[in-house]
């Protein structure tokens, strides 16, 4: 009987021990992206705003969606966190805007994440990343049909670097149109 004890105690103390210290239940979605805010998103050096992105040639489509010159694609995150910052709230407004005007388009989301952590615990924030974004669409109004959330985790990186510019790059999540 307290051999049993012994045991449950030390394999108790190994799995706390090997548990993160990070939770994956920061601030709701919905209160990151309740107000958002309408308009063209400026472009700022130190966002890291992509302004590359898809050009609205790109979309296959021509009317109302001529006027905006790209749709910005990426979201960048903080540290080990999954929360939509309110500098992408029109980032993410825009999208909507560009999918709603395209019942048949499918949108992937994709999560990612720098690689200081462990495979298992950057595939689940890179999933809760895209998922994060996902959730915003759909609050804008884009039908949950047309957006799939997918997560790479850190197997993706858009720059490699062990420094903290390389990281920060890496910690988004990227809006495909497909």
């Amino acid at each position: 009987m307290m051999r049993s004890l012994v045991y449950s105690l030390v394999f108790s103390a190994f799995m706390v021990g090997c548990g993160s210290t990070v939770p994956l239940t920061d601030v709701p979605v919905s209160d990151a992206t309740a107000n958002p805010v309408s308009g063209a998103s400026g472009t700022d050096g130190v966002s890291g705003i992509n302004n590359g992105g898809l050009a609205s040639g790109d979309l296959g489509q021509s009317g109302s969606q001529a006027t905006l010159p790209f749709a910005k694609r990426i979201v960048y995150f903080d540290y080990d966190s999954f929360v939509i910052k309110p500098d992408y709230q029109d980032l993410v407004s825009e999208n909507a805007r560009v999918v709603l005007g395209q019942a048949n388009r499918k949108v992937a989301i994709e999560g990612h994440t720098d690689d200081t952590g462990g495979r298992e615990y950057n595939l689940a924030l890179g999933q809760k990343r895209a998922e994060a974004v996902a959730g915003a669409l759909a609050i804008l109004g884009v039908p949950r049909s047309q957006l799939e959330a997918v997560s790479f985790g850190k197997e993706k990186p858009a720059v490699v670097g062990n420094d903290e510019s390389a990281y920060s790059k890496n910690r988004r999540a990227e809006i495909r149109y497909q």
